[in-house]
């Protein structure tokens, strides 16, 4: 799609360039009707002024934008640094911003399109609820990254990459299960998350069921609201509260690995400890979790190789001027640490 210029919203309001300016920059040398018509065609054909050069002067740029949604979730921590390394080391810039739950990312991505003139964008995080005819309003190459998809058929549409959340969420379940494990909470996201949230719920029932033990809904407590949800702070909060529900449970599930140490503060604030009281397993794989004490039993991410496709199949898009459909699915990594055990 062709980028609008201030020179064809002056065309369509049938007025100068310089009253589109002023209308803009709210001068009040404006007719009051005319900036309202020239506001709302701007609105309508999603414009945004480039405040570096309002004049139409705008220069090319080789910058690549990274949109993190969760920026706090600890596992994008190495995703970000092994993004800036390999778009630096292409010679690009690496702009980093970060978008806040309620804020919608393409949105945000189109404002930057313009301002920044970007040669591409990595969406990371977060989850796909975007329409085909509002993502294809973005002019430029676009990947989707580590981004929960439940809508498997508008994934097709566009490049992605990503673990299994679903299968290896399954996957660690099913291994508590295979200690002897019948009672497994689980530290999860709210029913309306439609990101990894519910993939990896969707994997814990999964693996319940095929073990013969059913889902018990009391053993399910939901992580903190807000930007902070994947956090430490979140899984220490939802842990103080499952233990002061007085739940029967052997053994617990945190959907990330900073929800799972969260959890194992706030079990030994309460006198007891991991795993003795409870088995714990978290989801990422982080490096501090193998210095933590106990070590933590998770699913590692592989991370760098995830970075790398998504700007492969990016730079790809770029430099070929061909968009790309891939949908990469990595395999994680079952870690067994100290924080589990046999009953």
């Amino acid at each position: 799609m062709k980028n609008v210029t201030i020179k064809d919203i002056a065309k369509i309001c049938g007025v100068g360039v310089s009253t589109v300016s002023r209308a803009i920059n709210d001068n009040p040398g404006i007719n009051p009707a005319t900036k309202e018509r020239i506001l709302k065609v701007i609105d309508e054909n999603n414009y945004v002024p480039n405040n570096s050069a309002r004049n139409l002067k705008r220069s090319e740029s080789e910058t690549i934008a990274v949109l993190v949604k969760g920026i706090n979730n600890s596992f994008f921590s190495p995703m970000i640094t092994e993004f800036e390394k390999i778009i630096q080391e292409k010679k690009y810039t690496f702009v980093l911003q970060r978008v806040d739950q309620n804020q919608n990312e393409i949105d945000v991505a189109m404002e930057i399109e313009k301002e920044k003139r970007l040669k591409g964008v990595v969406f990371l995080g977060g989850y796909f609820s975007h329409s085909k005819e509002k993502l294809c309003k973005l002019t430029v190459p676009f990947v989707l990254s580590t981004i929960g998809m439940t809508d498997l058929g508008a994934k097709k549409e566009f490049a992605s990459v990503a673990v299994d959340d679903e299968g290896e969420s399954f996957k660690i379940v099913d291994y508590l299960c295979s200690l002897g494990h019948k009672k497994i909470a689980i530290l999860a996201a709210p029913e309306y998350d439609e990101s990894i949230g519910k993939l990896r719920m969707e994997g814990y029932k999964a693996a319940l069921k095929k073990n013969g033990i059913e889902f018990d809904n009391n053993l399910v407590f939901e992580l903190i609201d807000g930007n902070d949800r994947y956090s430490i702070k979140s899984g220490y909060i939802t842990t103080k509260k499952m233990l002061k529900s007085k739940a029967e449970c052997t053994a617990i599930f945190a959907i990330t690995d900073a929800v799972a140490i969260g959890a194992c503060r706030a079990i030994w604030e309460e006198g007891m400890k991991v795993p003795e009281n409870f088995s714990l397993a978290g989801f990422d794989g982080l490096e501090l979790t193998r210095y933590y004490i106990p070590s933590l039993t998770t699913i590692r991410q592989p991370v760098e190789e995830i970075a790398k496709e998504t700007l492969r199949m990016l730079f790809g898009m770029i430099e070929n001027k061909e968009k790309i459909n891939e949908n990469v699915v990595f395999p994680g990594k079952l870690i067994i640490g100290e924080s589990t055990r046999g009953i």
